[in-house]
């Protein structure tokens, strides 16, 4: 676990709903490999967003599992790959706190700012929801990045919870077909 220099706060935080994430995921047989839907929808949050790289994200215990990724970026900036580390990133903070998460610069919030994805992929801005399934677990997130730091505000906020809503309904009628 990385830990945030000041009075050692853990940086990713205490995931007590692993077991019953996994169970459903399982149930719904979802996050262990890629999924045509999902890469879309992914290309989808990038286009609505105007961000270069997004992802639909299914957390267990130790990883992150992207199982829809896009990137709208040009040239040779270093992409996410489809698994990351469960301290890499910030959706294990959406996941813990069951509420979409709005950075506009990663470095303007110091627990943040130390997280592992701003050196090593160039991280600037983050704006993700919860994935939030009608038993109320917890299955994942959807989330955007980019490389600069971007108001995402008020808008970017009703959006990303917008679009999180219209995936789990999409995950909804995948259970009953």
């Amino acid at each position: 676990m990385i830990y945030d220099a000041s009075p050692h706060h853990p940086l990713t935080p205490t995931d007590l709903e692993v077991p019953l994430r996994m169970r459903r995921l399982r149930e719904l047989g979802l996050g262990e490999q890629p999924d045509p839907e999902f890469d879309e929808f992914a290309r989808k949050l990038t286009e609505v967003t105007g961000a270069p790289y997004a992802m639909v994200n299914f957390i267990s215990e130790d990883r992150q599992y992207f199982a829809g990724l896009h990137s709208a970026a040009k040239g040779d900036g270093a992409s996410p790959g489809r698994v990351m580390s469960r301290d890499h990133g910030y959706c294990p903070h959406v996941v813990v706190r069951r509420k979409a998460l709005v950075l506009d610069d990663v470095c303007d919030y110091p627990r943040f700012a130390g997280n592992p994805v701003v050196d090593e992929i160039g991280i600037r801005s983050y704006l993700g929801a919860p994935l939030i399934d009608r038993t109320g677990t917890t299955l994942g997130t959807i989330c955007v990045v980019d490389v600069e730091p971007r108001p995402w505000g008020r808008p970017g906020l009703e959006t990303i919870k917008s679009l999180a809503t219209e995936l789990i309904e999409q995950i909804h009628r995948r259970e009953v077909s």
